[in-house]
């Protein structure tokens, strides 16, 4: 059995992490991408070089088809929709959300919509087999797409091992590390500060709870082009003292925040999955989040919910924020469901599947 992954995402966060974790567990016997950044995570694995930035016509120009074609794979496995058109091989396409076509608003142009829209088209047509990362997704694909539901496998995401409990005593050089002040209440939130985030909603409740000065907002993530909008709606709400941006932190650094965090919450518009909601809940802090797409069904009963687009509701979820805990017996039993030993297994069957009989 021979298979290969279009790794060049490997260094992103969401589905980069994925691929890195599939990586680890010998799921792959090729990568395309850069062989610095494959290596970075696993060296002995071989790669063909494959530098293209993704989304647009060069990555279709660049792919190469000849190089796989003569290392005679048995399947090609695209982590995310941006498939190569021409390949004519067994094909496994990993669609983890459909947040183009959702909310088109928050994309650049109507041609970004058009492209997004065809290529998971085709996507779902070229594809051997689609796997998804939650039963929301299988849902959206079935609603924007003719498809057999029989042709879509829900594979759930993972979360790392290194997401535990730590001792207070061995995270309080993120205080100094972070301008972070020790006397508040830490709020934090994980993710990118892309619009879907709902970041400027989060920021308009968290203005208008009672006990602001008694707390601190920490957003971590990197920041796109609506840094600057987040910026400024901080200077007009009057909390930019109170907003923490640490920008994109090491695992090590993502792990301790978890713990410092006395709440986490996740006000997004729409996610595939949510992975950082079960990394809160592994480190036993306790969880806010939105109502709405896979949240609820990722999050169970172990998370206390809000309507995204309702400010006072989320003002008055965070203005509890004295009153959360977890229940650690039953979250761990939860998050049992999400290990990415898991997801490798069940993945590796779905791969398995198209081995070329000789």
């Amino acid at each position: 059995m021979k298979v290969a992954v279009d790794a060049r995402m490997i260094k992103m966060s969401g589905i980069g992490v994925y691929i890195q974790k599939l990586m680890e567990n010998n799921c792959y016997d090729i990568a395309l991408g850069k062989k610095e950044d494959i290596y970075s995570v696993k060296d002995n694995i071989d790669t063909i070089e494959y530098d293209a930035p993704i989304y647009g016509i060069k990555e279709q120009i660049k792919f190469p088809y000849r190089k796989l074609k003569k290392e005679k794979i048995d399947v090609l496995h695209v982590p995310h929709y941006n498939i190569p058109i021409f390949y004519k091989g067994k094909m496994v396409v990993t669609i983890h959300d459909l947040t183009h076509l959702v909310y088109p608003e928050f994309l650049p142009n109507k041609l970004a919509y058009f492209y997004a829209k065809f290529m998971l088209w085709l996507a779902t047509k070229k594809a051997t087999k689609i796997i998804t990362v939650s039963e929301n997704t299988k849902k959206d694909i079935l609603k924007f797409f003719k498809v057999d539901p029989n042709k879509i496998e829900v594979i759930y995401n993972g979360v790392g091992e290194e997401f535990v409990k730590k001792d207070k005593n061995e995270i309080k050089y993120l205080y100094k590390r972070f301008n972070i002040p020790e006397n508040k209440k830490i709020l934090m939130y994980v993710g990118n500060l892309k619009p879907h985030k709902n970041l400027e909603r989060l920021l308009e409740a968290y203005s208008k709870i009672d006990n602001k000065e008694e707390t601190c907002l920490i957003l971590v993530g990197k920041a796109f082009a609506n840094y600057n909008v987040l910026e400024d709606k901080e200077k007009e709400l009057k909390i930019k003292k109170n907003v923490i941006h640490t920008g994109i932190v090491n695992q090590d650094e993502l792990v301790d925040l978890y713990n410092l965090a006395d709440l986490f919450v996740f006000p997004s518009l729409y996610e595939g999955f949510g992975l950082p909601v079960l990394e809160a809940l592994a480190c036993e802090t306790p969880v806010i989040c939105s109502n709405n797409s896979s949240l609820p069904e990722v999050g169970g009963d172990l998370v206390e919910y809000f309507d995204a687009l309702d400010i006072n509701d989320i003002k008055e979820k965070i203005q509890k924020i004295n009153e959360y805990e977890v229940n650690i017996k039953r979250s761990k039993n939860h998050l049992n469901k999400y290990l990415w030993y898991k997801t490798y297994e069940k993945t590796w069957r779905q791969l398995l599947k198209y081995e070329k009989k000789n």
